[in-house]
């Protein structure tokens, strides 16, 4: 790859970071806080959080197998993502690449950073092509977008495709693994030493069933990192989402059930959705949710709106035409569904 000074936006690489009160004493016992214009009543609210979530990570890293100075966290995968572009990809000048379809906030996030957003098709089956998207890269593309398992399709991708892109490209790689806890694939996070322009995303959001404290993880080299904490913003993270990850980390029985019950709800709904008269393929996933294409997208959505029943209508997006993207929910949950498919009838 290049030298990450070469890939780095040069005021950035210049940029003198903002210097938090709680930066200042690090290490160092204090009892008496005077340094950050507080209000010294209504502990521990009243304190602004640790700004590098210094606790939290130290808990998570031996559960992900990443160091805690390779771990970086956010107010969701979304802070993350952003910050790629605001790090490395300078305005009107640089470009990014990236599979269609995919995870839309990427392409949001190009335009609101004014980066070109270049997007390159799945084959048809939804795997990728690695010769395909290399080649949509010149000397002025930052970045390369992968999302493993991928949203909205569910399938991994192939990993060999995957490391060649990561070998091949000169610039950075992100895989978002956002739903790899489904998945029986190895994760890329543990790979980084392979890999140094590598950045991994995950989150709290899915296997974690946390999806309201907004909070979201990056993983990379620690020069990345450090980069990340250089221009996010000082207290990107909140107390109480920060004690409330501790919460969830300390339950890891209940998150391994959740994670048996969705796996075994994923293997009997997506078989009995196939069967539906009106539903034309299902297609293979490794995530919490799965594509099936149907007879009249719209019209089914439609209808299960009016039941009170939500799914994701994908009808619109490239290569998922009359495709519903529908979430494994409880057995309850999952049941309703099926039984107001069952039930639904094609206007005449």
């Amino acid at each position: 790859m290049k030298s990450l000074q070469e890939l780095t936006r040069t005021n950035i690489w210049n940029l003198t970071p903002y210097s938090c009160a709680r930066d200042e004493f690090k290490g160092r016992a204090a009892s008496v806080f005077l340094d950050a214009n507080e209000n010294p009543y209504n502990n521990p609210l009243n304190r602004y959080p640790d700004p590098l979530q210094e606790k939290l990570k130290a808990k998570l890293a031996p559960i992900k197998g990443v160091p805690a100075s390779r771990i970086f966290l956010g107010n969701g995968s979304d802070e993350a993502i952003d910050l790629i572009y605001r790090i490395f990809c300078e305005p009107r000048q640089d470009n990014v690449v990236a599979m269609a379809p995919t995870y839309g906030m990427y392409g949001v996030c190009a335009d609101i950073n004014d980066v070109e957003y270049r997007p390159v098709t799945l084959n048809d089956d939804f795997t990728l092509d690695a010769e395909r998207l290399l080649a949509a890269a010149d000397e002025h593309t930052k970045v390369i977008w992968l999302c493993s398992p991928n949203n909205p399709t569910g399938n991994a991708l192939d990993r060999n495709a995957m490391e060649r892109i990561l070998t091949e490209f000169q610039g950075i790689v992100v895989i978002d693994e956002a739903y790899s806890d489904f998945s029986s694939q190895r994760p890329f996070r543990l790979d980084l030493d392979r890999f140094p322009n590598l950045i991994v995303l995950n989150t709290f959001s899915k296997l974690w069933a946390s999806a309201a404290i907004r909070l979201g993880m990056a993983f990379a080299s620690e020069e990345i990192i450090a980069l990340f904490n250089k221009v996010k913003y000082p207290y990107n993270v909140n107390q109480l989402t920060q004690q409330q990850a501790l919460t969830v980390l300390d339950d890891l029985q209940h998150i391994d059930l959740w994670k048996a019950t969705l796996l075994k709800e994923r293997f009997q709904l997506l078989p009995a959705v196939a069967e539906l008269p009106i539903c034309k393929a299902v297609y293979p996933t490794d995530a919490n949710f799965f594509l099936a294409r149907m007879s009249d997208a719209n019209s089914i959505y439609n209808y299960l709106i009016d039941r009170g029943i939500v799914v994701r209508n994908r009808n619109r997006v490239q290569l998922c035409g009359n495709c519903l993207r529908i979430t494994i929910g409880t057995p309850q949950e999952n049941n309703a569904l099926l039984g107001a498919l069952r039930q639904y009838r094609p206007t005449p």
